[in-house]
Formats: structure tokens, C-alpha cells, sequence
């Protein structure tokens, strides 16, 4: 049987980009060669698209910078037959069989590159663009959720226009539907805690509303919840399953970008400690939250679990989580007895059945 050409799609522009090579050496890494061979398929912050073939040898980050790798600027037409199955852009050695996006962020896991992959009708791994768009907008994913029964906190979102104009409106806003302080503020369409901010006071919302209107079109303000912090992964299509829980627990004030990607003081408990019955409901809220916004292959599903009286609260998805070494998904999966080389395979077959599926669907209506 030959070999599957994977496509590994990283970097992007967008804040995440460190953080989606370090993911994408990962899962190259965990690539079996007697079955795969990996494309390194580099978006580079400035626009630029960078291919590299296995036989030169790189890791991604260098795809960047390396002579080897080959540089394109595809508008839309080149880029769908860089991916297209039935003829391959000059970059390519020979077409692709799979995509692996592992792009975080805007334009990664917001749906965008999704629609241009179904517009291939290429094969990948991951959420189609319904389920990546919901889970990347906070306010929507709250929406739905809650609409299904679960729970989840309340908000108050508003646009980065209206925000940057008059703070104070938002400011207030927030604290007349909020008890007390602290109280969160976040870009609505971030991820890695991109921009996101505590605040303590007036004076210091009002410093954080603008912090997050730098990141996106939309801020949201929650209840900051004096909780642990439970995150579950999701792995399957229409009968998915959900790992082992895991807790984190911050070097910081609470999870931001430093205290997941730079700290060495932040621990990662596998498994969190909890009531088995407590443990079971949350893994049921994961399954149902992860049918409920229409994903496929993968989530982390993030929960709250308050200090007094154990309130569960559902706090958002990642249909794109990270594959970096201190990464939960992979290592709750492998807690719950799926190595990281399974979990690729499994990913990629779920990428596979799920372009069947749709290839199945009647395209003409003969009444």
C-alpha cells in the first residue's frame, strides 16, 4: 500500500503563530514514516506559503528560513490546486492526500481554512467550518451551549468599535450585571489567552477593554468564578469518546499565554482529582457540548469546578488544541491509554471517513 502524503499546515497569521509550529513538530514527529509522508506546508506571518518535501529534512521551524523550502503566493484558483487532488502546484512533489491543519488562531481554526479545504476536496483533520467558526467565537459558543441546557457564565459582549469609543459604557455595563470584581475580559475570537486580562477595578477594565479590542472586532466581560480548572478531550465523529480530566494549575493568577507556553511552575494533574460521579458528568458534558457545536475528530473542552460546592461551569472548546510537548490534549490522551502516534492515526482515519460521508450526499436533486 502507498504511503499517504499529510499535508502539515502551520504557523498563520496570527498571535498563535509560535505556538502552531512548536504543535506542528510535534505531529510530524509522531508521523509513522513505514506509513506516511509528511509535507511541511509553512504560512508565514507576512502572507508567504512555504513547502518543504521530507527529503530535505526539516522541522518546521526552520521552513521559515531555509533555501529548501519552496516559496509560492497563491490567490484563491492556485491555491485550491495546491490542494486538489487531481493536479499538484509546482511546490508539490505530487498532490496531498491529507491535510493536518495545525494553524491556532485566526484564520486557522475560525473556519476560514476549513472552507477552503472543503472547497479542495481535500481530506483533513479536524472540525468542518461550522463547528470551527462556533467554537472560536466565545459569545456564540455560550450561546449555544446554553441554548442545549448546559452551563455555562454569563457574559457581556460588545464590538471593538463601540468599546475603543466609550469604555466607560461597557465598564458600566459590566458592573451593573455583575456582583463584584474581578471580573474576565477577552477578545471573543482568540485563543492560547491571546489578550486576555483580569480586572481588579474600574480604572483597571476600562485598561483591559482596550487591551482585548487590539485582538479582535468583538470584547467580551464575564464573572471571574473562584474555581479549579478541568479540561477534558474529545476524540471521535459521530460516537465520540472523552479521555481521562486533567487540572490545571497556573504559575500565574490565572491560565494566560505565559503560564501555558513559558512558565516551568505550572502543573498539570492527570488525573484531576474528583468525586467519580462528578468526574462522569463532566466527561457527559464534554460528549454533549461536542455534539452540540457540530465538531469532529478532536476538542479540548474546557470546565470550571467552583471551590465551594463544586458548581460545574463549561467554559469553551478548542477544536484546534495544542500539540506541544506541555500540551493537554495529547497528554490526557495518552493517560487514557491512546499514544500520541495512535492519536495521529485515529485523527487522520477520522478526517478520512468524514470526506466519505460527505462525498456520499446527492449533489442533484432529480425529484
Amino acid at each position: 500500500m502507498p504511503k499517504l502524503r499529510v499535508g502539515i499546515l502551520f504557523g498563520g497569521r496570527s498571535t498563535e503563530h509560535e505556538v502552531s509550529v512548536v504543535s506542528a513538530t510535534t505531529v510530524m514527529k509522531a508521523l509513522d514514516p513505514g506509513r506516511y509522508v509528511p509535507v511541511l506546508i509553512g504560512l508565514d506571518q507576512d502572507g508567504t506559503w512555504r513547502v518543504a518535501e521530507p527529503e530535505h529534512e526539516l522541522l518546521p521551524e526552520s521552513v521559515f528560513t531555509s533555501d529548501d523550502a519552496v516559496q509560492c503566493f497563491p490567490g484563491l484558483r492556485e491555491t485550491l490546486a495546491f490542494y486538489g487532488r487531481d493536479g499538484a502546484e509546482e511546490a508539490l512533489a505530487a498532490p496531498l492526500d491529507v491535510i493536518f491543519p495545525i494553524v491556532h488562531g485566526r484564520d486557522g481554526e475560525d473556519g476560514s481554512l476549513q472552507g477552503l479545504l472543503e472547497l479542495a476536496r481535500i481530506p483533513y483533520v479536524g472540525a468542518g467550518v461550522l463547528g470551527a467558526a462556533l467554537c472560536m467565537d466565545k459569545t456564540l459558543t455560550k450561546r449555544a451551549l446554553r441554548d442545549a441546557g448546559l452551563p455555562v457564565l454569563p457574559s457581556l459582549e460588545t464590538s471593538r468599535q463601540a468599546a475603543l469609543r466609550n469604555p466607560d459604557d461597557l465598564a458600566g455595563a459590566a458592573e451593573e450585571l455583575f456582583p463584584s470584581y474581578p471580573l474576565f475580559v477577552k477578545p471573543t475570537n482568540t485563543g492560547s489567552s491571546v489578550g486576555v486580562k483580569k480586572a481588579t477595578s474600574r480604572v483597571h477594565l476600562k485598561e483591559c477593554i482596550k487591551e482585548a479590542a487590539r485582538y479582535d472586532l468583538d470584547v467580551m466581560v464575564e464573572q471571574a468564578a473562584d474555581a479549579r480548572e478541568i479540561e477534558c478531550a474529545v476524540l471521535g465523529g459521530h460516537d465520540p469518546q472523552a479521555s481521562v480530566l486533567g487540572e490545571i494549575i497556573s504559575a500565574n493568577d490565572f491560565y494566560d499565554y505565559e503560564a501555558k507556553y513559558i512558565s516551568d511552575d505550572t502543573q498539570l494533574i492527570i488525573p484531576a482529582a474528583l468525586p467519580e460521579a462528578l468526574a462522569d458528568e463532566i466527561r457527559a458534558m464534554a460528549l454533549s457540548a461536542f455534539r452540540v457545536l457540530k465538531c469532529w475528530g478532536m476538542a479540548r473542552v474546557d470546565f470550571f469546578v467552583e471551590h465551594d460546592g463544586g458548581r460545574v461551569w463549561l467554559n469553551e472548546l478548542n477544536t484546534l488544541p495544542g500539540f506541544t510537548e506541555g500540551s493537554m490534549y495529547p497528554r490526557l490522551w495518552d493517560a487514557s491509554g491512546i499514544s500520541l502516534p495512535h492519536l495521529v492515526d485515529r485523527l487522520i482515519e477520522l478526517a478520512f471517513e468524514r470526506r466519505a460521508e460527505q462525498a456520499s450526499l446527492e449533489t442533484h436533486f432529480r425529484g
